[in-house]
Formats: structure tokens, C-alpha cells, sequence
């Protein structure tokens, strides 16, 4: 496990080693999220690289990272823990079997718990990062039940006890804003809003994630979906497209970007059959040679 970097500059060119840009926001953001112990909540368009934040201080810190993707109808036990009853039935069999004396007590040994995301991340303390995706698309009573767990990073298991973490892990959550969350939650984070980058940094961004594209047609790229997102887009794309567009012309042996491969490739940076409609026959102006 490795030290956190001892200043934002260091913390700055650390993510910069492995292949993450941050601003001066972002990784100011970060560096005091882990130096006071407090969660960090990332907001932003999706594909503007809050999940990657949990992946790359994972990595960068030697810690497990333990994610927890939120969904509509997620429960306290989908995330904390619950029982393998299969595993438990086969034990009251066997103990039958050999007419032994079945204590239930036997049947909530730490063979029978399944660990669910919340309690590998309390249980391995600040040896993790705990990744909370998309917590926008759960429901309150999931947020609030969060809540409690990010105050204490601990939880009362009737069958086993409390367990409580010795120094709690880094946390981040993420949303991407599909619905508010609570103002409670937020005063337990601290805070940061990822937008889209400038073209300069999107350049850089490309040419970091994909070496091989050439910093011409990288910026080609990067100003196209610049163009892009300026549009009605029903899903406006994020850095992960602008990457994959880049890659897929570059496979294609492209220098430049044109009209005629931006069509022809349209689908790895437009993902939206309506969208690709509003597009199309404004490919000249996305590109740039409207003039």
C-alpha cells in the first residue's frame, strides 16, 4: 500500500503517471478527500471520467478497489451482506445425515456470509477504495441507509456482531445527476463537479489514453466532438467516445478527420439512432469544413 502523495502537485503528477489528467479542482478535490478521511462525491455528464477517479487511486495508492453499481430497486443486503442459504441447507443435510446436533448458531459462521461491497470495504478499512457508481439511479431509502453507513463504516450483524472498520476506506460516489440527492449525503462529502474538457486538455487526454493517434488528427477529433456537444444531443458524448473515435481512425490509417470518415465512423462517437439523425447532415460543420 502506498503513501498518499504529499501535496497536490505530487497527487497531480502521481494520476498523471497513470494516464489521468486532473485539473487543479479535481485534484485538489481528491488529495483532501483522502487526507481528511472524508467521501468524495464526483457530479457530472456521463463519460467525463468520475468512475475512472476510483479506478486510478486504486491503483495508485496499491489499494483493492471494491465497487458497489447502484441500480433502480438496489437493497441494504444486494450491498452490505446476506446469507448463502444453499450452503446452509447443505449443512443441515450433512449434519442430519450423521444424526449430529444442529446449533442454528453453526449455520452463521463466517463459511455461510456472502460479503456484499459495503462490508468488504468496511472490513478492509483504508486498505480499499470503495467506489459508489451512479447512486442517482438508486432510491432514498437506499441513499439514506448509505448515509448511515459512510458516518460509522460500521454495521451490527445480529447473527455476528458489529464490525467496524479501523480506519475507514476512501470513498467515492458518483452521479450523474438523473435526480437529486439528498442534501444530507452531500454535507458528508466534499464536493466536485467534472465537466467536459477544453479542447487542449481532450487533446492531451487523447493522446495520453491512445499514443498511437497522431496529435494532428487527435485535435481534429477533440474539436469535432467539441462541435458536438454543442448540439441537441440526446446523449451528449463524453472523453470515453472522443477516445474511441480517435482509435478507430487511427486503425483506419486516417491523418485527418473529413466529412467522409466522420460518416463512416459516426456510430463510435454518436451512440443514439435519433442523434445520428440531427448529425448527419451537419457532418461538414462538426468537422470544420463548413467554411
Amino acid at each position: 500500500m502506498q503513501a498518499i502523495p504529499g501535496s497536490v502537485e505530487e497527487l497531480t503528477a502521481a494520476l498523471g503517471d497513470h494516464a489521468y489528467l486532473a485539473d487543479r479542482g479535481l485534484s485538489t478535490a481528491i488529495y483532501l478527500s483522502l487526507s481528511l478521511g472524508k467521501p468524495l462525491l464526483l457530479e457530472g455528464e456521463a463519460g467525463v471520467g468520475k468512475t475512472e477517479v476510483a479506478k486510478v487511486l486504486a491503483e495508485l495508492l496499491g489499494r483493492e478497489l471494491i465497487r458497489l453499481q447502484c441500480y433502480e430497486g438496489i437493497d441494504a443486503s444486494q450491498a452490505l451482506y446476506e446469507w448463502n442459504y444453499s450452503r446452509q441447507l447443505i449443512a443441515v443435510r450433512a449434519m442430519d445425515a450423521v444424526e449430529a446436533d444442529t446449533d442454528v448458531q453453526d449455520l452463521f459462521g463466517p463459511e455461510f456470509l456472502v460479503e456484499r461491497p459495503l462490508l468488504s470495504a468496511i472490513r478492509r478499512g483504508d486498505r480499499a477504495v470503495l467506489l459508489v457508481d451512479e447512486l442517482d439511479r438508486a432510491d432514498d431509502e437506499f441513499e439514506a441507509f448509505l448515509l448511515e453507513i459512510l458516518s460509522e463504516f460500521a454495521v451490527t450483524i445480529p447473527e455476528v456482531g458489529r464490525v467496524a472498520a479501523e480506519t475507514p476506506p476512501a470513498v467515492i460516489v458518483t452521479s450523474n445527476r438523473t435526480r437529486e440527492l439528498h442534501d444530507a449525503l452531500k454535507r458528508r462529502c466534499l464536493y466536485h463537479w467534472i465537466d467536459h474538457p477544453d479542447l487542449d486538455r481532450e487533446v492531451a487526454i487523447v493522446r495520453t489514453r491512445a499514443p498511437q493517434v497522431d496529435p494532428t488528427l487527435a485535435r481534429d477529433v477533440a474539436g469535432a466532438v467539441e462541435r458536438l456537444r454543442a448540439l441537441d444531443l440526446a446523449k451528449v458524448p463524453g472523453v470515453a467516445e472522443t477516445i474511441d473515435w480517435a482509435n478507430a481512425l487511427a486503425f483506419l490509417g486516417a491523418e485527418r478527420l473529413d466529412t467522409s470518415l466522420a460518416r463512416d465512423t459516426l456510430g463510435a462517437v454518436v451512440k443514439d439512432h435519433e442523434d445520428q439523425a440531427l448529425v448527419a447532415p451537419r457532418l461538414a460543420e462538426v468537422v470544420g469544413e463548413d467554411g
